[in-house]
């Protein structure tokens, strides 16, 4: 199965429990439908992209990045490679590699958030299936060179220092994982 034909199949079976995101669930499979290459920043149309958000539940905190390009607060993620086989192990892999934290268990359940931004030319949109990955108890985490800092924030902190998208993927993880918001 491709990547492409994954997404698909991830995408078809997504409940995002609003009206909200059951769109955004149908805008993205338009996309791949309309667009083989959908999948890849070579999309001039856009292009999906997975990220995950990295919690530590036991302690109520989550781990940000701050993106070196846009100079914000986010959750690790960004472009689909060659390599992966599923988003979810796109997913996974950009958690790893931004956080620099291996052993990372990403929630069960598929995608938590679908998240739609726009970004500069010659591409036009973001279109990221969000996840979440869960730490275990002692991990260390290790800056990439894609961020200019890591660090933990406890969950009440998050909204007052990330975009509301982030918040909203870290109430909606906060609900998978049966905790209160």
């Amino acid at each position: 199965m491709s990547l492409h034909d994954d997404a698909v199949s991830v995408l078809k079976g997504y409940d995002g429990g609003d009206a909200q995101q059951a769109e955004l669930r149908v805008a993205y499979l338009d996309h791949l439908a309309e667009h083989p290459d959908g999948m890849w920043k070579a999309c001039g149309a856009g292009h999906l992209t997975a990220s995950a958000l990295v919690i530590d539940p036991e302690r109520g905190r989550v781990l940000l990045t701050l993106h070196r390009k846009l100079r914000m607060w986010l959750q690790m993620g960004g472009h689909c490679e060659p390599g992966d086989t599923t988003l979810a192990a796109a997913a996974l892999r950009e958690a790893t590699e931004e956080s620099g934290i291996s052993g990372l268990t990403l929630l069960p359940g598929g995608p938590v958030r679908l998240d739609r931004h726009p970004i500069p030319a010659p591409c036009h949109w973001h279109l990221d299936v969000q996840y979440a990955a869960t730490a275990s108890a002692g991990a260390v985490e290790q800056i990439s060179d894609e961020s200019l800092d890591l660090r933990w924030f406890p969950y009440d902190e998050v909204a007052g220092v990330a975009d509301a998208s982030v918040a909203r993927l870290l109430e909606r993880t906060r609900t998978r994982l049966g905790q209160q918001g």
